[in-house]
């Protein structure tokens, strides 16, 4: 066991995600503190004041700026990436649907369970229930991911 190396939430090398993984097994979390500074980037949302300017959020009745909703998006396909690797680029299909908004300086947590799996020729497809929830556990962004890892060279 490795002691001395320190690896990134998800990418240690037993979090990854093989064809043996069982259903129910729980992605690793990922913690993202929505900074007004990246919101208020090109990136992210520079076209809409809502998403960066704390005194326009206001005027439209905003408690503070909204994070858009690509960037739980992005965490959720960090978390992903960290677990199913390349193969989250490679025929991987991730859908998420917004249900409440991000509030500047919220801090979010992804969260990801496999719920499926189901062998095909290339080897086998993973369904996972993705969600972003804030500190206080109200979910902001909801998702799934279908996903196929291939079987170990060798393995029968």
């Amino acid at each position: 066991m490795e002691t001395s190396r320190s690896y990134p939430p998800g990418t240690r090398p037993d979090d990854r995600v093989t064809a043996d993984t069982p259903v129910g097994y729980e992605l690793q979390s990922l913690k993202k503190k929505a900074a007004v500074q990246l919101m208020g980037s090109r990136l992210w949302g520079r076209f809409n004041p809502n998403h960066w300017d704390p005194v326009y959020a206001a005027k439209t009745g905003l408690e503070a700026p909204i994070q858009t909703g690509e960037m739980s998006s992005a965490y959720l396909a960090e978390m992903c990436v960290n677990h199913f690797g390349e193969h989250f680029f490679t025929g991987a299909r991730i859908s998420c649907k917004y249900v409440a908004a991000t509030i500047a300086n919220e801090v979010i947590s992804t969260h990801g369970i496999i719920t499926a799996k189901q062998e095909n020729a290339d080897g086998v497809r993973f369904t996972v229930n993705l969600w972003a929830q804030n500190e206080a556990g109200e979910k902001k962004t909801v998702g799934a991911l279908d996903v196929t890892v291939p079987r170990e060279q060798g393995a029968e």
